[in-house]
């Protein structure tokens, strides 16, 4: 019992650290640029949360969210590159 117990809270702390280490921050949004590939902006705060696209005359647009405990960052990208980014905190 006391085994099953001790792998519960492990799992429950290890849970909380990870949750804890999310990529959407300030910091991380500084390190986006205009011009930046979509990839590396993927590399840098992984999948977005939510993604608008669209195409029209062989030009590709999307939107795409990131937010995490309050922190929401917004990319405008054009055929894969950054071309606006937004930071909100709540």
């Amino acid at each position: 019992m006391f085994a099953l117990r001790a792998s519960v809270l492990a799992l429950l702390a290890a849970v909380a650290v990870l949750a804890a280490c999310s990529k959407v921050t300030q910091e991380n949004y500084e390190h986006i640029d205009t011009g930046m590939a979509r990839a590396d902006v993927v590399k840098l705060l992984g999948e977005p949360d939510k993604a608008d696209s669209g195409s029209a005359l062989g030009i590709s647009g999307e939107t795409a969210i990131w937010e995490h405990a309050g922190t929401v960052i917004t990319l405008r990208l054009v055929n894969g590159m950054v071309i606006a980014k937004d930071l909100q905190t709540r």
